[in-house]
């Protein structure tokens, strides 16, 4: 059986980094939204709430060829708020809040667990669009977690039997031991418990929707919520 480390890229010669000159130079040639048109967005017609809006933009984004719309950027402060952001996958969003899931005893799980109140951000450039929400997180059952987990595939399943997110890693080799027995479990046992995997799920309060406009008008339509209640306001760009 062809292992997991031997099907792994090789990584690249690393070439020598551009001068600050150089740098600079490359940054100001990049370009935004290199696009024939953009979407059109009138925030009139958007729903009383910001989850049909946010279904369909992500219908949207997938349709338009956006790469990996599913993906994310998570931020969390720890205890003494300092913040943090990484970029994750998103697992649902229903009634009940955006899901997305990560071991309890991870950097983000161990976060959360001190201040259950995060943000997440999709960018989605293939259209020009931005899309904020912040809000409580609450953990789901432990059930709920396991099902998730059972419901990916047999490498999600793989990395997280491998487990010891965001400790110290010794060397490549003690992780690529680790993970080809994890494989091998994962295939051979694919309803296989992972006690700190957990489906977290924040519940917003506040949403942003964020359309690019080539001359810079650009439209943002805030959502607030009070209670049960949706209310909102537009914002200068």
């Amino acid at each position: 059986m062809t292992s997991y480390e031997d099907s792994a890229p090789q990584p690249p010669t690393t070439a020598p980094a551009p001068t600050a000159e150089e740098f600079l130079d490359l940054l100001h040639a990049q370009r935004v939204w290199d696009l024939p048109s953009l979407p059109p967005f009138d925030p009139a017609t958007a729903p009383a709430a910001p989850l049909d809006l946010f279904r369909t933009w992500f219908a949207e984004a997938v349709a338009a060829g956006q790469t990996e719309p599913h993906t994310m950027q998570l931020a969390t402060a720890d205890a003494a708020g300092r913040p943090d952001v990484r970029t994750l996958m998103l697992h649902g969003a229903d009634a009940s809040g955006w899901h997305f899931a990560s071991h309890a005893t991870s950097s983000k799980g161990r976060q959360l667990a001190e201040r259950p109140e995060a943000a997440l951000h999709f960018y989605w450039p293939a259209q020009a669009r931005q899309i904020r929400l912040r809000g409580t997180v609450t953990a789901a059952p432990s059930a709920a977690g396991q099902a998730d987990l059972h419901a990916r595939s047999t490498g999600a399943l793989a990395a997280a039997l491998v487990g010891r997110q965001s400790e110290h890693l010794g060397s490549r080799e003690e992780l690529a031991e680790a993970s080809e027995q994890a494989w091998r479990r994962a295939q051979d046992e694919p309803g296989a418990p992972v006690a700190s995997w957990t489906l977290y799920v924040i519940d917003p309060v506040e949403a942003e929707f964020f359309q690019g406009d080539a001359r810079r008008r650009h439209v943002r339509l805030r959502y607030r919520r009070t209670g049960a209640q949706w209310h909102t306001e537009l914002l200068w760009p």
